[in-house]
This record gives structure tokens, C-alpha cells and sequence, in this order.
């Protein structure tokens, strides 16, 4: 199977071949096709099996489709809220996932901004204030963000939940909650982990419908 049979957008296949990349991995090739028709999914997958492209690459057709479809001009996007949400529990995973969003989202005109912990927040901030499509955050900056009026999740449409093992073991959970309950009630999640336990199965069946894995 290629890039090419997945229904992804010419923009997007442009930067997958700008980056050397010919064949999808497993995980590529089972999630994005359910993605790109609005199916919340459970994706289990080791690091290093292409799992950020697997979520990253659907999200920005998504996106960029939609922006077509209503002729929106990039000018219009300043100050817009982001739309696409990818929650992670560190922030070195943080600027991994972002640094593949401007990758693969090279000739889109779509904004990403992160945010994480750990250093001062102004730079981050005046990105927010700029307008962004995709924000990937961790979850302590995010709603120290969302508490101080920076952050606006009301026109969440995808969320992501990236190596949720992790966030399990490193006491997020109820930070994902709090976060959850900011997002409206319409929106696709996507729950991506390396392993699943029955705490991991726990947290899938309280924020995904009907997912397939």
C-alpha cells in the first residue's frame, strides 16, 4: 500500500515525499484511513512506529479540507482558536510532535503552536494570540494557559491523547478529565498508547464512541 491510497490531500503527500518517506507503516496504513472518516480510534503502537504520523497526517487533511470547503483565507485564522488538540506527557514528546506538524504541514496554510511547562510562557502566548489550528500541549501548561484566558478549546474538532500509558503513570489522569470537560461534546478522539492495561481500557471507554482499535 502507498501514501498514495490512503486519501490524503496532494499538499500533504508533497511533504511525505519531500521527507524521503515511499511506504506507510502498519500503524499508518490501519489508522489513517478510519480517521479521515471521523472514527474515534484506539491505536496501539511502540514508539518509534510512525504513530505521530498516523494521527498527524489525517488531522492536517482535515483541516485543510475544511478551510477549502468554506474559502477560508489564512488572514482570517488570526486570533482563531485552535481546533485540533494533541495532549502528551512530556515536553520533549511535545516538540517532537510538533516538529512533525510543521513537516508534514509544510504547503498547508495551517498554524501549530506548542506549549509546555519549564520555561516562561510569553513566547507561547503571543503564538496563541496569533491563531493557531493545531496546538499540542502538556497537560500543566495547557490549563494554566486555559485558567489565565489564553487558551480557548471551544472549537476543539480532534483530539488527541498521545502515549497514554504514560500519561497514566505519571498522574495525569486527572488533569485528561479536566481538560475533557473543556472540549465540546462533539469531537473525534484519538488514543494512542504502547501498551494497554486495564486502567488504559478504563480511560478509552470513558472518552471514546464506539472506537475502533
Amino acid at each position: 500500500m502507498s501514501f498514495q491510497s490512503l486519501g490524503l490531500g496532494p499538499n500533504i503527500l508533497r511533504s511525505i515525499e519531500d521527507s524521503g518517506y515511499t511506504e506507510p507503516t502498519p500503524i499508518q496504513t490501519a489508522a489513517i484511513p478510519l480517521i479521515l472518516k471521523g472514527e474515534d480510534v484506539i491505536g496501539i503502537a511502540q514508539t518509534g512506529t510512525g504513530k505521530t504520523c498516523a494521527f498527524a497526517l489525517p488531522i492536517l487533511h482535515q483541516l485543510a479540507t475544511s478551510d477549502a470547503e468554506y474559502q477560508m483565507p489564512r488572514k482570517a485564522r488570526r486570533g482563531r482558536p485552535p481546533r485540533a488538540l494533541v495532549l502528551c506527557p512530556t515536553r520533549e514528546l511535545a516538540m517532537q510532535i510538533h516538529e512533525s506538524f510543521e513537516t508534514y504541514g509544510r504547503h498547508l496554510e495551517l498554524r501549530h503552536a506548542v506549549i509546555y511547562g519549564g520555561v516562561k510562557q510569553g513566547r507561547q502566548v503571543n503564538a496563541l494570540r496569533y491563531g493557531v489550528d493545531v496546538l499540542i500541549a502538556t497537560p500543566g501548561r495547557l490549563l494554566d494557559l486555559v485558567n489565565q484566558g489564553h487558551v480557548d478549546l471551544s472549537e476543539i474538532e480532534s483530539f488527541v491523547l498521545d502515549e497514554a500509558d504514560r500519561m497514566l503513570d505519571m498522574g495525569f489522569i486527572d488533569d485528561i478529565r479536566k481538560v475533557v470537560k473543556m472540549i465540546p461534546n462533539k469531537h473525534q478522539t484519538l488514543f494512542f498508547s504502547a501498551t494497554v492495561s486495564n486502567d488504559i481500557r478504563r480511560l478509552a471507554d470513558s472518552l471514546l464512541r464506539d472506537p475502533l482499535k
